[in-house]
């Protein structure tokens, strides 16, 4: 864990000396409980053991990264990807392909230089908010009658965040390219507003 926080660390100390700001608004780190990990080996079936725990379940170690800005979160998974003692094992796209509730995030699964497995998140301030209330909201209370209609104000929202997200990110671009400042060129057309 703390070999990750480090690189992210310096990662985060290379974009804000070119973007002239700290793309990270807050990086949470956080590695499960053994009642959590003993729980998800007997959902999947896996014997509660360490080797289990540790090598076929791969979220034990966890870091979500915050960002302001949709583009700055492909600029650390890019960064991320050029780290040279980690691998990446498995990448999703919960951005420009969103889950069919709404919810967007970037998942990264990462073997790192110990063996251990971490989970990387990389969301936006809005889709962090959004995911946290979606948790709170559906999964911690009984909804009743009315889960359709929330399930339905969730999807809803959700998508006029990913849009504000979108126009946050023209803003800034606006403003750099006004400032004479490089806007970070990831190689990707703009994200829209639809899922696909």
């Amino acid at each position: 864990m703390a070999y990750l926080e480090q690189e992210i660390d310096k990662i985060r100390t290379d974009l804000k000396a070119s973007l002239g700001m700290d793309p990270v608004e807050h990086c949470l780190a956080r590695i499960k409980t053994e009642e959590s990990m003993r729980e998800k080996c007997r959902r999947n079936n896996l014997p509660e053991t360490e080797e289990s725990a540790l090598g076929a379940i791969h979220d034990a170690i966890g870091l979500r990264i915050v960002c302001a800005f949709v583009d700055d979160i492909y600029a650390i998974r890019d960064r991320i990807r050029a780290l040279p003692d980690v691998s990446v094992v498995r990448e999703k796209d919960y951005i420009r392909h969103a889950k069919p509730n709404g919810y967007r995030s970037y998942h990264m699964i990462l073997q790192l230089p110990d063996g251990y497995f971490a989970e990387i998140q990389l969301r936006t301030i809005s889709m962090d908010t959004w995911a946290a209330l979606e948790h709170h909201l559906k999964y911690k209370r009984d909804t009743g009658p009315q889960t359709d209609l929330i399930i339905q104000e969730l999807k809803r929202c959700a998508d006029e965040l990913a849009s504000t997200d979108l126009s946050m990110q023209t803003i800034r671009d606006m403003i750099q390219d006004r400032t004479g400042q490089d806007a970070p060129d990831n190689g990707k057309p703009p994200i829209g507003l639809t899922d696909k």
